[in-house]
């Protein structure tokens, strides 16, 4: 799921222009439209697509374009048949440099025909923008990465690292199979790499055209449910009594509105907090250099825990998401159960975030367990200028004039998994998106027509550059 910022930066870059080619595309653009239009339009919901399907589709073409079978894997487990991943390896010349990896998912939440105003598996362009679900999330980003590996054998390119793709499943949906975990765990070998490009970066607009910021993102948040259970005798809603299992819910999940986990830093966050807020000004963009010079300063905190977003980057939150309770109309309750969903900073685990939850609860009444158990605990890579500098220096020269800015997704995406095993995971620039979020999600999924082509030239060149070094 890619981050969505707000328009932090709009009053002071408003300078900023979207660097993309205005009218007819090139031949090579036509080439890509292609590609991303059979990825886009073949439906890979949980419920009623395949993953595997499209997986196989992009592998035809990387071996239409001179890959061989070895190079080209698509996999799947027998009882996820659906749910299959395509592995590529496009070998390097060099024996000491470590592969490189390209992330992306071919996964997309579920989208109801009769709620979009147009089909949402159908590509359609439109008012300057590509329509579908997946457009943007993530299948923009898995095009691309194919499309660059299709240019390249096409073209006879030897780069000097092993350049390694990954196009996984189940991203979009927790607790379903995890083709990015799957990999991790059990087939390694198939995508180790120093380090990996994934999404979570990319550019935000002010909605008008004009290009703002870059971002890369360094790191993420943890995604975690927790599921809250009160249980009662009950008996007949004609004689109530105090002790109501809906009243005790609602007080627990009246604590944990309330709770606020305590502010921290990373190496990321840091960064970004020093550098947005020079570039915002006014007093929150004081505020939150102030905060980077002093963590304990409440006075800056409270300025900027008025945004959502940035306060959602100094810490873990927990929010109530589901409630469900009670059995008839003339009862009292007996069972009431609740989610809580949890974005844990990086380095926190989930029992530590349980045992605060319970802290801030106070009732032994009220069971909190995990939904689901042994996720990996959240580590933001390192601010490696080996990689993050070919990413400012082509965002230089791709979009002139923009500022780059690493960032801590408040989200979380699969990058969690390689973490987890030792890959350092970097959400790239490149397309970029509108401040509403471009539907991502929700209804009408869109990304812009020359953010797309812009962010696929930058892309290339990006790859082309970290495998050449």
């Amino acid at each position: 799921m890619r981050t969505i910022l707000t328009a932090l930066l709009a009053t002071s870059l408003l300078g900023g222009t979207a660097a993309a080619q205005d009218g007819a595309i090139r031949a090579d653009q036509a080439e890509f439209r292609a590609l991303y239009k059979e990825l886009v339009e073949t439906n890979t919901t949980l419920s009623a697509g395949s993953c595997t399907l499209a997986a196989e589709r992009m592998a035809a073409r990387l071996k239409a374009a001179g890959m061989t079978d070895d190079q080209v894997k698509v996999m799947f487990t027998s009882d996820h048949p659906k749910e299959g991943s395509l592995v590529a390896i496009y070998p390097g010349t060099s024996k000491k440099l470590k592969p490189m990896l390209l992330l992306a998912h071919i996964d997309v939440v579920e989208a109801n025909r009769a709620d979009w105003t147009r089909d949402p598996f159908t590509l359609i362009e439109e008012n300057g923008y590509f329509y579908a679900r997946g457009a943007a999330d993530d299948k923009s980003q898995a095009a691309i990465w194919t499309d660059t590996l299709v240019r390249f054998a096409k073209s006879g390119y030897k780069p000097k690292r092993t350049i390694k793709m990954a196009l996984t499943c189940g991203e979009e949906t927790s607790g379903a199979f995890n083709g990015a975990e799957w990999l991790a765990n059990n087939q390694r070998e198939l995508i180790d790499a120093a380090f990996a490009l994934n999404e979570g970066g990319g550019g935000r607009s002010d909605g008008k055209g004009n290009l703002l910021v870059q971002t890369i993102q360094v790191g993420e948040k943890a995604y975690q449910d927790f599921t809250l259970t009160t249980t009662n005798p009950g008996g007949h809603s004609s004689q109530p009594v105090p002790d109501n299992a809906i009243y005790v819910m609602a007080d627990a999940i009246a604590k944990v509105r309330d709770y606020r986990f305590p502010l921290e830093f990373n190496d990321t966050t840091r960064a970004f907090f020093a550098k947005a807020g020079a570039q915002r000004g006014g007093e929150t963009g004081a505020a939150m250099q102030a905060l980077v010079k002093n963590p304990a300063d409440s006075a800056a905190e409270a300025i900027v825990n008025q945004d959502k977003m940035l306060h959602s980057m100094l810490r873990t939150t927990c929010v109530a998401t589901l409630v469900d309770g009670g059995h008839a109309l003339n009862a009292l309750p007996q069972t009431v159960t609740a989610n809580v969903n949890c974005r844990m900073f990086p380095g926190r685990t989930a029992e530590e975030t349980q045992a605060a939850l319970e802290r801030a609860i106070g009732n032994p009444k009220v069971k909190v367990e995990q939904r689901v158990k042994g996720k990996p605990i959240a580590k933001a890579p390192p601010m490696d200028p080996a990689i993050i500098g070919p990413m400012e220096q082509l965002s230089a020269k791709h979009f002139p004039g923009v500022p780059v800015i690493p960032n801590m997704a408040t989200g979380a995406t699969d990058a969690l998994y390689l973490a987890a095993v030792g890959i350092p995971t970097y959400g790239v620039p490149g397309a970029w998106g509108d401040p509403d979020g471009n539907g991502a999600h929700g209804l009408n999924e869109r990304i812009g027509v020359k953010s797309l082509y812009a962010g696929r030239d930058y892309l290339f060149d990006l790859v082309k550059t970290l495998s050449s070094k």
